[in-house]
């Protein structure tokens, strides 16, 4: 029954993502609010799809402050990435740049609002990071972040991007941390199962603190729902 709900799912979802993004394309003809309300709506189909076709139920612990913030958050799948955007208020998200090159699919994402990095540019691709943050923070808008820079397994919790602390410093919003299991249900494979997926979120930590302190209290915070975890050297 999984491996049909999940066929049914991607072939539904899939094909429907490129109408989405071709109405989103002319969205953008009329300005950022039409833009992000299409987002808005093709996040709401796929949380729509993964409860009713898949049989996965979202449950969130905490309030997101309605304040701007740096959103920290757990990876384990693409599940929590499009999740998070229904969450929150349209944060703008960082993502690898890959994604946002990919043609049509990418450009829209630009125009809804990302922070694309390119992991192997390393000095630039943080000073790029910094620069596009602040400009990000000066709208008013949340940012959201995957501080381990990448989706990690299910019991992993690998120390903390470089990138994470330099957002941090520059931006001078305090974190949101938000836990997430995803990696339970939404494998990277073909087949879903149904189930729970929760979203803890964690109480704001305050702008200022030094590098070791933010990377201990954050690394803990996102890793609050997985106790089998192990560290990564």
């Amino acid at each position: 029954m999984a491996v049909l709900r999940s066929l049914l799912f991607a072939a539904i979802f899939y094909p429907a993502t490129a109408l989405w993004v071709m109405a989103g394309i002319v969205a953008t003809l009329f300005g950022r609010r039409p833009t992000l309300a299409v987002v808005l709506s093709w996040v709401g189909l796929f949380h729509w799809l993964a409860r009713n076709v898949v049989g996965i139920r979202v449950s969130v612990e905490g309030t997101m402050p309605p304040d701007a913030c740096l959103i920290a958050v757990k990876h384990q799948s693409m599940f929590e990435t499009l999740e998070m955007v229904r969450l929150t208020r349209l944060p703008v998200i960082v993502l690898k740049r890959e994604l946002a090159d990919i043609p049509l699919f990418g450009w829209m994402t630009r125009r809804y609002g990302v922070i694309p990095v390119d992991r192997k540019a390393g000095a630039k691709a943080l000073r790029e990071l910094v620069a596009e943050g602040k400009a990000a923070a000066a709208t008013g808008r949340p940012i959201l972040i995957f501080p381990e820079g990448t989706r990690v397994a299910v019991g992993h919790a690998p120390p903390l991007q470089s990138g994470f602390a330099a957002l941090y410093r520059a931006v001078g919003l305090p974190v949101v941390p938000v836990a997430v299991d995803s990696g339970r249900l939404w494998g990277r494979g073909l087949v879903k199962r149904p189930g729970v997926i929760t979203f803890r979120v964690a109480d704001a930590i305050p702008a200022g603190l030094k590098r070791d302190e933010i990377e201990v209290q954050v690394r803990a915070a996102i890793n609050a729902l997985d106790s089998t975890s192990q560290a990564s050297a």
